[in-house]
């Protein structure tokens, strides 16, 4: 059976999730000796959100945009450009993860991609 969009989709998502979190290496505080890593799903909700009109330079390409405070599945609240939007933004909308350019080095041409959230693409059921 071939496989489909949806599991293909998941798998991308997790090979992403997979590329970033190479690069997260927690640092110790001083007095600790252990930092406890545990995977973040990628799913949230929107806690508060804004639209930036006076965007630093690089990314004034894309501005205005709206940017969001999410509160993740797992407790963090992190700082977030929202992308893929179809409608307005609303505080507690259900998001999702992906990987999107975030601006281009200029003196090098250089595309820098990261994270951005996105509304989840199949809604959950309640």
């Amino acid at each position: 059976m071939a496989p489909t969009v949806a599991s293909a989709y998941y798998q991308e998502l997790a090979h992403q999730l997979a590329y970033w979190n190479q690069f997260r290496q927690p640092q110790p505080r001083p007095g600790e000796s252990e930092v406890e890593l545990f995977p973040l799903s990628g799913k949230g909700t929107i806690y508060s959100f804004t639209t930036v009109t006076a965007p630093a330079e690089d990314f004034e390409p894309f501005a205005p945009y709206p940017l969001a405070l999410i509160k993740l599945d797992e407790g963090p609240l992190i700082t977030a450009q929202l992308t893929d939007l179809s409608g307005p933004v609303e505080i507690g909308q259900r998001v999702e993860m992906v990987i999107r350019k975030l601006r281009t080095d200029g003196t090098r041409g250089i595309i820098v991609y990261g994270p951005k959230f996105r509304p989840l693409l199949r809604p959950e059921a309640s």
